[in-house]
């Protein structure tokens, strides 16, 4: 194959995969152009990009996911090539025809492998013809299916067979439920591949998940870079990946990465792709896919054996000889990858779109953020609620999970929830310590998990919390907005030295003893009632960025502060957030005669912002406990409105196709 000129490279994503390529792109010095949907009009990746192209409003096929788009985009950049990173069209044969039709080059594998790989029932099959094992499956539409639902060997998985990333996956224990998880399976999996297809296959109790990273060029060359261990996940979605796997024997690593080259050698496989198995409590494992395209989690393979993965996917599609054999591959030490979402754990892990009000990376040796962001900025409730990646690396897996702890307090996301301390409590946790994990850890482990995650707030002293935020709020004027003008300089407190501080919901009496304005030193007694009260002081050291640096008690601290749009600050302290506020100050952007929360359980509100996708109930209709009257989609993830209680339906107040936000109410029951 001769080799091709790239000169400029469109990406066709968006968040922090396509940030990640423009990064490699200007070390490479080929210019990049982005594309963007009227929502991503101020995202990184514009901003990052030499070019950037509008996709116009809409949902994602009119933006994202429109091939004539993007490919109308990139011949009016005079781009050469397309990269189309992860998820969206990453896996679409039609989109490398497209690629090819107008003398693009696609920076993936042709679209015949693509087919043949990336249809899962066709895969498998591929696999059982070349003798690799894998579990039971039946393939067929919903209805063929559901005639054999009586010989299924629960519990099986349902799985989309366009795609992965756990979107339209769902486990199903008893017959009872197949119907509904089958068509719930089929709606996500068209809404995110456009392919509504599953196919069910037997669920292994008590897996481990397990994948090998794959290069291969035009000149026959086929190389692994090794494992990762993708186990750790939650509803069927990779949170914590780790390289090399701390759970396969020499033995059966080098099986498992001779068979993943051997598959890829069989149907002449092209540029990155991964191959990924299930492994059992006995070390046997099963084929169970093989995405063509970059994984989310590739950072992890790329911090311990040096190669820049995209870079490799370039020089693959320009038709050269990869720059590496697999001898002179050196994987060394241990790498570990922590997800950010936008969700929030202690409440169901619904997702949180909204403002970030303050961004802070670690700065930590060992470590490596991919991120969408770099600022204040608001998440979208419409796409995927991935805010970043933290990759961490150390000598040994006790060294990498030893940074990742540190790296995640020194992680500040404010003004939304993310599930970064769930994060930090799963790598805490003994069983991950100590490699005792399946793919249900998370399932198993939930209420261990938040129990421990609400035990890290209270173990911290509340009153040190007030008394910080309480200097912030006096010195936020100045040191924010340079205020001279003593009179907007005094505040309250010069007339009133007793507050109540609001910190997350307990109200905390603190009476002011001293305050030097011109120094930001602060003293207070503080306590709910005089046997608790303590003796707090805290001085003002610097400020920038949303860091404050502080004396507090003598000892020094580094916290974050910023304010939302209710006026509430948020203070992080000790790498956890919590909501402050004054009492006595009124906040004029809230509407204080209006019930914000109730108990009444005959009124249903959305629980997040997102589309009603589907009603199942009509007027009039009697509901049991449990029954699923709505179902909202945000973040590309389904989320059912459920009855409390025995109930009937006395109004609907949406419709499907709408859009709502967590202040909507929904339906009205009696």
């Amino acid at each position: 194959m001769n080799s091709k000129k790239i000169n400029k490279i469109l990406i066709a994503n968006r968040g922090e995969i396509a940030v990640r390529i423009i990064r490699t792109l200007r070390r490479l010095h080929i210019q990049s152009v982005a594309i963007f949907a009227d929502n991503d009009a101020d995202a990184l990746h514009r901003r990052l990009a030499d070019e950037a192209y509008p996709l116009g409003n809409g949902s994602l096929k009119d933006t994202y996911l429109n091939i004539q788009k993007i490919i109308d985009a990139a011949l009016d950049a005079g781009a050469d090539a397309i990269h189309p990173g992860y998820g969206f069209l990453s896996e679409n044969p039609e989109f490398v025809e497209a690629c090819q039709a107008n003398n693009l080059i696609f920076i993936g594998p042709d679209a015949d492998t693509m087919r043949l790989m990336g249809n899962k029932i066709a895969a498998r099959q591929l696999a059982i013809d070349n003798g690799i094992p894998v579990t039971f499956g039946l393939t067929g539409d919903i209805e063929h299916i559901l005639k054999q639902a009586d010989t299924l060997p629960y519990p099986v998985l349902i799985k989309a067979a366009a795609g992965g990333g756990g979107k339209g996956m769902h486990i199903v224990n008893r017959k009872e439920d197949l119907k509904d998880e089958l068509e719930r399976a089929s709606r996500e999996a068209a809404n995110y591949f456009g392919d509504g297809t599953v196919f069910v296959e037997q669920y292994i109790e008590h897996p481990r998940h397990i994948e090998v990273q794959i290069l291969a060029d035009h000149h026959g060359n086929v190389i692994h870079l090794h494992e990762r261990e993708c186990t750790i996940q939650r509803r069927y979605q990779k949170i914590i990946e780790e390289s090399p796997s701390p759970t396969l024997n020499d033995e059966k690593r080098q099986q498992l990465l001779e068979t993943a080259v051997k598959l890829c050698k069989q149907i002449g496989y092209k540029n990155a792709g991964t191959v990924e198995f299930i492994v059992d409590q006995h070390l046997n494992f099963y084929f169970l896919e093989m995405n063509t395209r970059i994984q989310v989690e590739h950072p992890v393979t790329e911090m311990r054996t040096g190669i820049d993965i995209v870079e490799e996917q370039i020089r693959i599609a320009r038709g050269k000889e990869m720059g590496w054999t697999q001898d002179l591959i050196q994987a060394q030490g241990h790498a570990i990858e922590l997800r950010i979402y936008a969700e929030n754990p202690e409440n169901g892990f619904l997702p949180t779109p909204g403002k970030v009000t303050a961004y802070h990376e670690p700065q930590v040796r060992g470590t490596r953020v991919d991120s969408s962001i770099d600022g204040t900025c608001t998440i979208s409730e419409a796409y995927d609620p991935m805010i970043a990646k933290l990759i961490c690396h150390g000598k040994t897996r006790q060294a990498a999970i030893e940074t990742a702890q540190h790296a995640l307090k020194e992680f500040i996301i404010q003004g939304l929830t993310t599930n970064k301390a769930y994060l930090w409590e799963v790598i805490k946790n003994e069983d991950f310590l100590e490699n005792k994990i399946d793919t249900s850890f998370c399932a198993t482990h939930q209420e261990v998990l938040l129990d421990a995650l609400q035990e890290s707030r209270n173990n911290l002293n509340i009153n040190d919390i007030a008394i910080s935020f309480l200097l912030y709020d006096f010195c936020k004027k100045r040191f924010e907005h340079q205020i001279e003008n003593v009179w907007e300089d005094i505040g309250f407190w010069r007339f009133h030295s007793h507050f109540l501080v609001d910190v997350e919901g307990q109200r905390i009496p603190v009476h002011i003893t001293q305050w030097e304005a011109e120094s930001g030193k602060l003293k207070a007694e503080s306590g709910k009632t005089s046997a608790l009260s303590s003796q707090l002081s805290a001085e003002f050291i610097a400020h920038k960025d949303h860091q404050l640096k502080i004396m507090l008690n003598g000892r020094t601290e580094v916290i974050y502060c910023s304010v939302n749009d209710e006026q509430k600050t948020i203070v992080n302290f000790h790498g956890l957030n919590f909501t402050c506020f004054r009492t006595d100050q009124l906040n004029d952007t809230l509407d204080y005669s209006r019930k914000n929360e109730t108990n009444d359980k005959s009124t249903l509100i959305a629980p997040m912002p997102g589309k009603v996708v589907k009603i199942n109930v009509k007027e009039g209709d009697e509901v049991q406990e449990g029954t699923i009257m709505i179902v909202v989609e945000a973040m590309k993830m389904e989320n059912n409105i459920i009855a409390t209680a025995k109930a009937k339906v006395k109004k609907i107040l949406v419709t499907e196709g709408e859009m709502v936000d967590n202040k909507m109410q929904l339906i009205e029951l009696s």
